[in-house]
């Protein structure tokens, strides 16, 4: 349907003549699209490997397009949302920007607004899909380390020093060393500093114990 990698733009809108005057505006900037009338159809359809993004009506029959993107949001679903509505409020579209959406539209709306729209909702895409295939490739490094290759990570990356490690782990000063060496090997770490932002992708900040 798509080849990989290239954008696409999503529309479900039970009006038909509004999903054709969007793909045409959509065409105009050589911007793929598909057209769907109920969010069942867009479930239906294979979603493409490139960044994406879905204009979707608020006034929809049966599951409104609020109650959608909650559904989108509890199965895991991450597609930026452009609302369009031609019953829109403020409540209505604070509640939809409060739950992720990148715009909220109200009809009529200008062209240049959808396309501003529908670009910065590809561009958050693009950044969301590559960080997450950065982590991906971090989790897999991370994988690799021993359960004492972890500890001494977690260690090196909170600041302290060797002797201060080998202490705390009840090991000799040599074997820190070794340890450090083939953490920084296996996370592809060039420098303290970045295994350090490696660790704030991966590790989970430390609980607060205080009182």
């Amino acid at each position: 349907m798509n080849s990989t990698g290239s954008p696409c733009v999503f529309i479900v809108d039970d009006d038909a003549s509004i999903r054709g005057a969007i793909q045409g505006l959509l065409k105009t900037e050589n911007l793929r699209s598909e057209a769907f009338s109920t969010t069942q159809e867009f479930l239906r359809a294979k979603r493409p490997d490139g960044p994406s993004c879905l204009v979707l009506d608020v006034n929809l029959p049966g599951t409104s397009g609020l109650d959608f993107q909650k559904e989108l949001i509890a199965a895991g679903i991450e597609i930026p949302i452009i609302f369009i509505t031609g019953y829109g409020d403020i409540p209505m579209s604070v509640k939809a920007m409060k739950s992720g959406a990148v715009e909220f539209l109200t009809k009529p709306f200008e062209s240049q607004e959808l396309l501003n729209a529908v670009q910065q909702a590809l561009e958050n895409d693009h950044v969301l899909r590559r960080n997450r295939d950065q982590i991906g490739g971090l989790q897999e490094r991370y994988a690799t380390l021993t359960a004492r290759e972890r500890d001494v990570m977690r260690l090196v990356v909170s600041g302290r020093l060797n002797k201060q490690i080998a202490a705390e782990l009840a090991i000799r000063l040599v074997t820190v060393k070794v340890h450090r060496s083939q953490v920084m090997r296996k996370m592809q770490a060039q420098s303290l500093a970045e295994l350090v932002r490696m660790a704030e992708k991966l590790l989970p900040p430390p609980r607060n114990t205080g009182v």
